[in-house]
């Protein structure tokens, strides 16, 4: 599995088919990793579905439990992640891309879209993470998952990671950006709504408010649904390809 260093990071990533590029993002939270998408929480596994008309780049996060690692920080944060991102697509000599994500992966979307809007031709978010509401007390399960998961990372002190989870999710909202930027960002965007506490539904529709250039699938994950919301999802990547 190729891999690339950056600022003291290992990142591991796989590519699958030919074409213009889809970067895609895991669902898991921090543990998103390329293996997630083979899973049944993947109701559309871009691996499968695009690597037929498209190069589709697949990677683990960093620390989320495949082969990415990186030392942990009170300082990380989404731009961290970010970094990540722009760090792959430049060792890839990839200037310009689709993005696919889910859960997670929309937050890291939209805050790759805050950081280089230009690069992105489209992107697709399914059932992005958010939050509605005041931030109940204490770290959610998943996060406590995941810490607890964390192999030979002594810097990570339970102090770093509670700087790291204010960070992370205080914000609110989508977390990673604000509503203001939401409602400027001019780029193609397709959001596939959430629908439980994680991906809370409120949070996908508001995108989809907010969001200048979107279509909006209010449901798709199942049977006729999920049938349907495949054929939009390559109708609107193929709508949004650049033609050379």
């Amino acid at each position: 599995m190729p891999s690339f260093q950056h600022h003291g990071a290992t990142i591991h990533y796989e590519e699958f088919g030919q074409g213009f590029p889809i970067l895609t993002f895991a669902p898991a939270g921090l543990q998103s990793t390329i293996e997630v998408w083979s899973r049944p929480a993947a109701p559309i596994n871009p691996i499968t579905e695009f690597a037929a008309n498209f190069r589709v780049i697949a990677m683990d996060q960093r620390n989320a439990g495949g082969q990415s690692r990186a030392p942990i920080t009170a300082q990380d944060g989404w731009h961290t992640y970010t970094g990540d991102h722009i760090g792959l697509l430049d060792h890839l000599r990839i200037d310009r891309c689709h993005l696919y994500g889910q859960c997670i992966g929309g937050s890291f979307i939209l805050s790759l879209l805050k950081a280089q809007p230009e690069r992105v031709a489209s992107a697709v978010l399914a059932q992005p993470i958010g939050r509605v509401g005041a931030m109940p007390p204490g770290r959610s399960a998943r996060f406590e998952a995941w810490a607890e998961s964390l192999k030979d990372h002594p810097e990570a002190t339970p102090q770093v990671l509670d700087a790291l989870y204010q960070t992370l999710y205080g914000p609110g909202f989508v977390y990673c950006v604000d509503r203001a930027f939401v409602s400027t960002c001019a780029t193609p965007c397709l959001v596939l709504a959430g629908n439980d506490e994680a991906h809370p539904f409120p949070i996908s529709e508001e995108l989809a408010k907010l969001l200048p250039n979107r279509e909006f699938i209010p449901e798709w994950k199942t049977a006729a649904a999920l049938t349907s919301a495949r054929a939009r999802v390559k109708e609107f990547l193929s709508k949004h390809t650049p033609h050379a």
